[in-house]
């Protein structure tokens, strides 16, 4: 069992079984959040689709992972910043959506800016979403284009 996953386990007071430790293995690999059904896929067979929901839910409610939803409402996860807990995110940064390969990247050095609530008015969370062409897909578009302008 990887140690850094299970002292994040220990810290939120929760069990250290297989399944947690693979969905936290599995977010914790990839560069851009993950949905549930990528997640279901990556898995396979050892953790079905009811246990899957209840960890996400769970990793959510403590702080150890935050949602964001891509262009078709799909709830996509990621990896919460170590300084999270289940009374304070402190992911307040900005998310990338490419509506090409349809990836969601973290991007933490960009700072969602206080945002001044109206009187009465409580905000709990803040979801900035860039939608557009991520690296990757935009230099494949620059290799594509370079590659016919040389035909």
């Amino acid at each position: 069992m990887n140690k850094e996953f299970t002292n994040l386990l220990e810290k939120h007071q929760l069990r250290k079984t297989a399944p947690r430790l693979s969905v936290l293995s599995i977010l914790k690999s990839r560069n851009t959040a993950t949905s549930q059904p990528e997640l279901e896929a990556m898995i396979g067979k050892d953790v079905d689709r009811v246990t899957l929901y209840r960890i996400l839910k769970t990793f959510e409610e403590k702080g150890i992972i935050h949602k964001i939803l891509d262009l078709n409402g799909t709830a996509n996860y990621a990896i919460c910043h170590s300084s999270c807990n289940e009374h304070d995110h402190n992911d307040n940064h900005v998310h990338f959506n490419c509506t090409i390969c349809l990836d969601i990247y973290c991007l933490e050095n960009i700072q969602i800016p206080d945002i001044k609530m109206p009187s009465g008015f409580v905000s709990h969370t803040t979801n900035f979403v860039s939608y557009g062409i991520c690296k990757k897909c935009s230099e494949k578009a620059k290799q594509y284009t370079n590659s016919n302008e040389d035909q």
